[in-house]
């Protein structure tokens, strides 16, 4: 008796479907696109803390209507990336210690267990390109150069996110980096670059000899560190 109304049912469902209308969609919408433009803006500094940007400016910018503007903002209010400043204003919200310290250990455990999974699976291509912009890094670092080093250092350390081979940790991860990514822009006031490039060759080091545990810990130094230069300049 189960299994005649189980054929039933798909029965009646095969039969509704053959009724929808043929209507294909874009695999990618005006608002995915708005959202992925403006998520890359912030990541890469193009909207730094302190900034502030309109729906009419970002509509006239990308050349699309309000509403996809809007939807994709209200997108990045809800993740924390971004914050109603004044009237139609957004910018990065304020970095707080207390957030700050939050963001650090979160980052720690979860970018930690990331490095360590990609020492199992990372390529010989992948620690070629590491080593390739780790040099870039150095470059934009001695320069000052935020528009090259803020890109570069996070495609640095997504290369070994996407390395580990998890979608749902590199979701994560993605979610922590819109919060605290705007804030690495302002570390060219510090000495933390050179800084964070030794420990990004340390990183690439221990990759290489697949050591999870000396790749972890190297992070997290870059983390702590870079932590500890933004709280001073908080203070």
């Amino acid at each position: 008796m189960q299994e005649t109304a189980g054929t039933g049912y798909l029965a009646s469902q095969g039969a509704l479907e053959r009724k929808l209308p043929h209507s294909p969609v874009d695999r990618e919408t005006v608002q995915d696109r708005v959202y992925r433009r403006i998520r890359e803006m912030i990541l890469n500094g193009e909207i730094e803390p302190g900034q502030t940007v309109t729906i009419p400016g970002l509509s006239a910018a990308f050349q699309v209507s309000a509403m996809p503007v809007r939807e994709a903002l209200r997108r990045l209010m809800a993740e924390q990336a971004l914050m109603v400043v004044s009237g139609r204003s957004v910018g990065i919200p304020a970095l707080t210690r207390a957030r700050l310290a939050d963001l650090r250990r979160v980052r720690r455990e979860v970018e930690g267990l990331a490095i360590a999974w990609a020492a199992e699976r990372i390529g010989a291509d992948e620690l070629r390109r590491l080593a390739e912009m780790v040099h870039a890094m150095q470059r934009a670092a001695d320069e000052r150069d935020g528009r090259r080093y803020v890109p570069a250092n996070h495609d640095f350390h997504f290369t070994i996110y996407r390395a580990a081979d998890s979608p749902t940790l590199l979701s994560i991860i993605e979610s922590l980096w819109l919060q605290i990514g705007p804030y690495f822009h302002v570390l060219r006031a510090s000495e933390n670059w050179n800084a964070a490039n030794s420990r990004h060759r340390a990183m690439v080091e221990a990759l290489g000899r697949r050591d999870g545990k000396e790749a972890t810990a190297a992070l997290q130094r870059d983390i702590d560190e870079a932590a500890a230069s933004l709280e001073l300049l908080l203070s």
